[in-house]
């Protein structure tokens, strides 16, 4: 009589623990990168009223008579199903496609989340706002100019300095890819006639020294009488600059003489494509490979050296590859064009921007229009991320049947891709949550009438001895 009594009240303790877990999930529709719970019941212990008999020659076995003792709570899970993504277009909030969590530091203590709605605290700190925490990943290092990410190092803090200053750069190269128009006449002998310029063919662009001062690098090319398929070239920096600059060209790794010939000459072959190219000194630079000049001007209001002169600044003229024509001069009947000039200098810039790709990686967008590597936010994933326990504030912290964290970039080793102005919503089911609801109340309501039918068999026993 007693049994039955205490499984009635098993049922009711662990229905109620369901409901718990029911009434958490709906109250947590709307929580960030939330995780819904799932409770498993399980039978309790059997009190055995007879074992079980083999057979004989004359009867067959008998089963065993046991009597159950009620249920218990065999596990409380954690659904880790993929939540819908819901555009913010914040570009600090982050959410995870596929597998993985975020690495949170608190001090010392590590803590994972599925939760990305981040933001830059007055420091340039990539943190969580709600609570402060710091996410973790790499910084980018610089290496002889170059920003490089090494992923195979502890994890850190990410730094957003908005604001922060990215230093002027000289130019060192300078790539040309225009057409010159075959087309183009020469100039005519009479230098009174009106198409004296018909013959020529102007081309210019901003470089920059090491101050970040802009200067214009103008190049003028000249058909050569009588030679189809060769121009003189005479390269001019800020033309119209008093004093002069003293613009001149070598060839090569030489550098070009102060004050010298500012004058090359370029040829191309029947087919249109580069060819060589001849310094006033006649070294000429063709035959293969690349096509290239050393130029070098004066940069005026720099310190004067030793020998009172102002600094020169170097730089190379890439005109392109020999018989090439993707990204390079050529000689076509078409109109010329100035398409496709670059120069890699630029002039001091101010961090105004910055933006995640999926790989974590994020870019920097500076005032003087270069991106830059700033750091790669980093990733975590377990051999069992059904058995981290749940720290509140939307994060998780490892435990003795989770596995270790392993930590590296996104889209690598199993772990998903991270896409920026976006946040996981929860993924708790409202119509599976109802249901389970219905389910559980159910369950609930048959095991308390349980207990009131056992009590009533117990009132009947009592009113026996009357």
């Amino acid at each position: 009589m007693m049994r039955s009594l205490y499984s009635g009240v098993s049922g009711l303790q662990n229905h109620q623990t369901r409901m718990d877990v029911i009434g958490n999930n709906i109250s947590n529709v709307n929580t960030t990168g939330f995780k819904k719970g799932r409770v498993n019941f399980q039978d309790m212990l059997y009190q055995q009223l007879a074992g079980a008999a083999r057979p004989t020659e004359d009867l067959g076995g008998i089963n065993p008579k046991e009597v159950g003792l009620g249920m218990s709570i065999a596990s409380i899970d954690t659904i880790h199903l993929q939540g819908s993504l819901q555009t913010t277009g914040k570009q600090t909030d982050l959410a995870i496609s596929g597998t993985g969590f975020f690495v949170l530091k608190s001090g010392g203590s590590s803590y994972y989340t599925r939760a990305g709605a981040f933001d830059i605290d007055n420091q340039g700190t990539l943190v969580n706002p709600a609570n402060g925490m710091r996410v973790q990943g790499w910084m980018a290092q610089d290496v002889d100019g170059v920003q490089l990410l090494d992923v195979s190092r502890d994890v850190e803090d990410l730094l957003i300095p908005v604001g922060a200053k990215d230093p002027a750069r000289a130019t060192t190269n300078v790539n040309f890819a225009c057409n010159i128009d075959k087309r183009i006449p020469e100039i005519p002998e009479d230098p009174n006639e009106l198409q004296v310029r018909a013959g020529t063919w102007r081309t210019a662009i901003n470089i920059y020294d090491s101050f970040g001062e802009a200067h214009i690098l103008q190049v003028e090319f000249t058909r050569v009488p009588g030679l189809n398929n060769s121009w003189n070239a005479a390269v001019t920096v800020d033309p119209q600059s008093d004093p002069p600059v003293n613009a001149a060209i070598g060839l090569g790794d030489e550098a070009p003489a102060t004050g010298g010939p500012n004058m090359f000459n370029v040829t191309f072959d029947n087919n249109g494509l580069l060819l060589s190219a001849t310094d006033g000194a006649g070294n000429v630079s063709g035959g293969e490979g690349a096509v290239i000049m050393n130029v070098a001007y004066d940069v005026l209001g720099s310190t004067p050296g030793d020998d009172g002169a102002p600094v020169r600044q170097e730089f190379t003229l890439n005109l392109g590859e020999v018989g090439g024509y993707t990204r390079n001069i050529t000689q076509y009947a078409s109109e010329s064009s100035t398409k496709a000039v670059e120069q890699d200098g630029y002039a001091l810039g101010y961090l105004e921007n910055f933006k995640i790709d999926q790989n974590g990686i994020i870019t920097g967008v500076f005032s003087n229009g270069t991106n830059r590597t700033l750091g790669q936010v980093a990733m975590a994933s377990f051999a069992n991320q059904g058995g981290l326990e749940k720290a509140g504030e939307n994060t998780y912290v490892v435990s003795n049947n989770s596995g270790i964290a392993n930590i590296g970039p996104a889209r690598i080793a199993g772990k998903g891709k991270i896409i920026s102005g976006t946040l996981e919503m929860s993924n708790v089911d409202l119509a599976d949550q109802f249901v389970d609801m219905i389910v559980t109340q159910r369950g609930f309501q048959a095991n308390s009438r349980t207990i009131q039918t056992a009590d009533q068999l117990l009132q009947e026993l009592l009113t026996l001895k009357r």
